[in-house]
C-alpha cells in the first residue's frame, strides 16, 4: 500500500512556492522546449515566438493551482480546448507537453508529492485536448 504524501498547505499554488516558482516552472518548461530536440513537434505548435504563450500559462497556473487568478481576470473563462483547437494535438505532442513539464518540474524542484499529483493531472488535460488521430 503506497501513502500519499499529505500537504502541509492549503492549496498546491501554496505548496509550490507561490509565484516566484510557478513563473520559473513556465520559463523552465518553454526554455525546454527550445533546447531539447526531443520536444521539436511541441516547440513547432507553439509558433515563431513563446512570450505570449509564457504569460498565458504562467497566469493560468496561477489560478488554476489555487492562487491569484491573473488569466480569468483577464481574458475570460480558460475554455482550453476551444482555445487549442487551431492546433493540431495528437498523442506525439501530449506525450512531449506532458514530458516538458514534468522535465520543468524535476527541474526547478517541484516537491515530489506534488509533481506527480500535478503530472497525473497534466496528462489528463493535456489527453483531453487532443484533436487529431482520434479513432
Amino acid at each position: 500500500m503506497q501513502i500519499e504524501e499529505k500537504s502541509p498547505f492549503d492549496t498546491p499554488f501554496e505548496w509550490i512556492g507561490g509565484e516566484p516558482r510557478v513563473r520559473a516552472l513556465v520559463d523552465r518548461f518553454y526554455d525546454l522546449m527550445d533546447l531539447e530536440p526531443s520536444y521539436t513537434e511541441l516547440r513547432a505548435a507553439h509558433g515563431p515566438e513563446l512570450a505570449n504563450a509564457r504569460e498565458r500559462l504562467f497566469m493560468f497556473l496561477c489560478g488554476w493551482l489555487g492562487g491569484p487568478d491573473y488569466y480569468v481576470e483577464k481574458h475570460g473563462h480558460p475554455r482550453l480546448r476551444m482555445r487549442h483547437m487551431p492546433f493540431s494535438i495528437g498523442i506525439k505532442e501530449r506525450d512531449q507537453w506532458v514530458a516538458c513539464m514534468d522535465q520543468a518540474m524535476g527541474e526547478t524542484g517541484v516537491p515530489e508529492g506534488l509533481r506527480t499529483r500535478l503530472k497525473n493531472s497534466f496528462f489528463q488535460t493535456a489527453d483531453w485536448m487532443r484533436n487529431k488521430g482520434m479513432a
